[in-house]
């Protein structure tokens, strides 16, 4: 069976077209910074590697950019299925599910909880049923992984209606990432049984707490905006902030949504919301870019302690994604004093870029801190694969 993956981030487009069950990748490629200046389009085909500079306005114009450059048409006739990333599925989806008229109602109701993803989502879903006609389209939601948080922490303290009546509660994101590098850190380090954080690190942040390959702790919520401060989103706030800006400086719930969502985070502290410009400017002397990447070390130091509380221990702390992987700068930031938590980083080992997972932390420290790259696509080519032949 050839699988492709569809996996759109708030400002990406990942691919791979997997054979399964071997598990060979028969092409791959991602898009970035969808929407922003200096797009670039790289991929892979017949072990062939191209960088292409492009202009996307959206990622239906990236999808359908990918069809035509890299599917022909005989490799239209040999997609079997396709697996699409939605963000968010609510209290509706729970496990991967084939996509039907009804599944797609229901992404487009929750397109108001995750406004930079599952519009997204969804307009891939919409361009790949008319370009791969005959494939059957299956969605892979962020959110399933988390449905093992315990009620204790998913629920919010209002009034008990708002959840039995409206299920206002936590979700948590980026599920399938966090799944995949916690179950690749426990093989890595050979645990049966593990209390593991991972840190995901890219255009969107968040950080959860594991425990023998579930999720107990998340950093994001109802919506992916708060935790972790992020590209254009904000983390968390105090709502008295909301209230102030509607009450005091007329804001509107949507003005205010966007500021939020898409002016806010690293963007609203420095005009910047790519990390590697960010960095760069910090280099030359910026004050509010080394500001900025302070702060959003801070805040997943904050978290890395609360969650090792609610583990009641720490047996490898986890980075992954964009930032993850690849900010040596950001990595040094967050484990610079937590020598209390056994957290002792290897700046030599940091400094290292490999496309494999490695230990960056001190030669016998009590934690282990791994880089281990996500690979969100294999994930879920293997939960679509066990779906359409079970």
């Amino acid at each position: 069976m050839n699988l492709l993956v569809i996996n759109a981030g708030s400002s990406s487009l990942k691919f791979q077209i997997i054979e399964m069950p071997a598990e060979t990748v028969i092409a791959s490629g991602l898009v970035e910074r969808i929407g922003l200046e200096n797009t670039k389009f790289h991929y892979t085909m017949h072990s062939e590697e191209f960088t292409e500079s492009v202009e996307f306005a959206n990622h239906k114009e990236a999808l359908e950019s990918i069809a035509q450059k890299i599917l022909n048409k005989n490799n239209h006739q040999t997609i079997d299925a396709i697996a699409h990333r939605v963000v968010h599925g609510g209290e509706q989806f729970s496990k991967t599910t084939i996509i039907t008229t009804e599944v797609k109602d229901k992404i487009r109701e929750l397109c108001a909880l995750a406004p930079l993803h599952n519009p997204a989502n969804l307009s891939c879903i919409e361009v790949a049923e008319v370009v791969f006609s005959k494939a059957i389209q299956v969605a892979v939601f962020d959110t399933a992984f988390h449905q093992t948080i315990p009620e204790k922490a998913y629920r919010y303290s209002i009034p008990n209606e708002f959840y039995t009546q409206h299920q206002i509660r936590q979700y948590g994101f980026h599920g399938t990432s966090h799944k995949y590098v916690s179950k690749k850190a426990s093989e890595f380090l050979g645990l049966e049984h593990s209390k593991i954080i991972t840190v995901h690190l890219g255009n969107g942040c968040s950080i959860t707490a594991v425990k023998d390959g579930e999720s107990i702790e998340h950093s994001m919520g109802y919506g992916p905006t708060n935790g972790l401060i992020m590209g254009t989103r904000s983390g968390d706030v105090d709502q008295a902030i909301i209230f102030y800006l509607m009450d005091s400086l007329g804001y509107s719930s949507s003005q205010v949504q966007d500021l939020l969502q898409k002016e806010s985070g690293l963007k609203g502290l420095t005009g910047y919301s790519d990390l590697r410009d960010i960095q760069k400017e910090a280099q030359n002397g910026n004050k509010e870019c080394l500001l900025a990447m302070q702060m959003m070390a801070y805040r997943v130091q904050k978290f890395i302690g609360s969650y090792i509380a609610a583990l009641n221990g720490l047996d490898a702390l986890v980075f992954t994604a964009g930032i993850g992987e690849n900010s040596d700068a950001m990595r040094s930031l967050i484990c610079q004093n937590m020598d209390y938590f056994g957290i002792q980083l290897d700046e030599e080992k940091n400094k290292v870029r490999s496309k494999e997972i490695r230990s960056i932390s001190v030669e016998g420290t009590k934690v282990p801190i791994l880089v281990v790259p996500t690979n969100e696509e294999f994930e879920m080519a293997e939960q679509a694969y066990e779906l359409l032949v079970s």
